[in-house]
């Protein structure tokens, strides 16, 4: 069953405030049993098309976690860290949130854990830096992290580029977290596999226009070019160097895994390479791939509701996010109950202890020292091909 969406004063709360748009949902269960999640999403701004399918994903989660009735409340930061790290500190104060959910990118999404992790709340965070969860100390002992980290995305990438005989990649880098540790992570893999990477070149989340990114690549002539960044802005360098005639393979990141990166790219998109949690491709997975069973079940409900095609790793992050707190939550509530601090800490250890969580995402094994615990069995090789995403064998 699904919450039910009422447009009434008891069950829905609908208020503006400094661009934050909040929505509060419950199930009709004694306030003393409920579980109460805080969801701060990137609805709006530079990373709207990666909030937006994880919102939409949000209004499908079943109306109870981990057999307890769920109050679920999703805020947005407009794709602003600052506003972020202040929804965090509402939610933690004034809604006595058990668990954090977000941000859709990076720098928010380090914001929040910074405040969730000096109120002793944990934040499950479906950005996709590795800077939110490492180093393993101070406020990040209460952050886990669900999509990839890089240098697992990295490595399957640099094998295919290894199998297609790439030796020269240029690099184009969004000047965030987020660009800055993909192009750290190519770096230390790259000179051990014998790839050269000539050149690289950044560009802003905001801008509009990547000209002299996309001339200053070309020049430097490079077999590939692999393009670090997020949404609809990771679409901007590729069309420029389309545009231009570049002619080598172009790669990118999970980041731009959506339908709005097909729909803004149209033809100049054709032919680009990405690691990918399986998700995006569940229908083509082997009968044996361990996600498989999964990624059906979110995908068939979610494109049921929103059309055929819509799926985006950023909607499955979201339920990624149900499924390990599905699992940790029962976990938690034989130490405590909900709304105490005691809970809070019993949920974060329960999240650090999970063994074999299964989502559309992958099979997560987390540890004190690894608040990811993806392994390889969350990343598959995808390209597009007449506008689709097709499984690389």
């Amino acid at each position: 069953m699904r919450f039910q969406f009422i447009r009434k004063a008891s069950f829905w709360r609908q208020t503006m405030m400094a661009g934050a748009t909040t929505l509060a949902f419950a199930a009709s269960a004694p306030a003393s049993a409920e579980v109460t999640v805080g969801v701060i999403l990137s609805l709006t701004g530079p990373a709207a098309s990666l909030g937006q399918p994880a919102e939409n994903t949000v209004k499908l989660w079943p109306k109870e976690i981990g057999g307890e009735p769920a109050r679920v409340i999703i805020m947005n930061d407009g794709s602003d860290p600052t506003e972020a790290g202040r929804l965090a500190s509402k939610l933690i104060s004034e809604e006595k949130v058990d668990v954090l959910v977000g941000s859709s990118i990076t720098p928010p999404s380090i914001a929040i854990m910074e405040v969730a992790g000096r109120n002793k709340t944990p934040l499950v965070s479906l950005g996709g830096g590795n800077a939110i969860i490492e180093p393993q100390e101070g406020s990040r002992t209460w952050a886990f992290k669900i999509p990839a980290p890089e240098a697992l995305s990295v490595q399957r990438v640099i094998k295919d580029m290894k199998e297609r005989d790439i030796k020269r990649v240029g690099v184009i880098a969004v000047t965030t977290g987020y660009g800055e540790g993909f192009l750290k992570a190519f770096q230390d893999q790259a000179k051990e596999a014998g790839i050269e990477i000539p050149v690289t070149a950044r560009i802003g989340a905001q801008d509009i226009s990547a000209t002299t990114q996309a001339l200053q690549v070309m020049a430097a002539k490079p077999d590939a070019v692999y393009i670090f960044s997020f949404g609809t802005p990771g679409a901007t360098p590729q069309l420029e160097l389309v545009k231009r005639g570049y002619k080598g393979t172009i790669y990118q990141t999970h980041g731009v895994a959506n339908a709005d990166y097909l729909r803004i790219g149209g033809k100049a998109v054709e032919g680009t390479r990405l690691a990918v949690a399986p998700v995006l491709v569940a229908e083509q997975l082997p009968e044996d791939h361990p996600t498989k069973k999964a990624g059906m079940e979110y995908v068939t409900q979610y494109e049921s509701e929103y059309g055929d095609g819509s799926r985006s790793l950023f909607g499955s992050t979201a339920w990624t996010a149900y499924s390990m707190l599905n699992a940790a939550i029962p976990v938690a509530m034989e130490s405590a109950k909900p709304g105490t601090p005691e809970f809070r800490q019993a949920l974060r250890d329960a999240l650090e202890n999970m063994e074999e969580v299964v989502s559309p995402e992958g099979v997560f094994n987390m540890s004190p020292e690894n608040h990811n615990g993806l392994d390889e069995r969350g990343q598959v090789m995808v390209s597009i091909e007449n506008g689709k995403w097709t499984l690389e064998q």
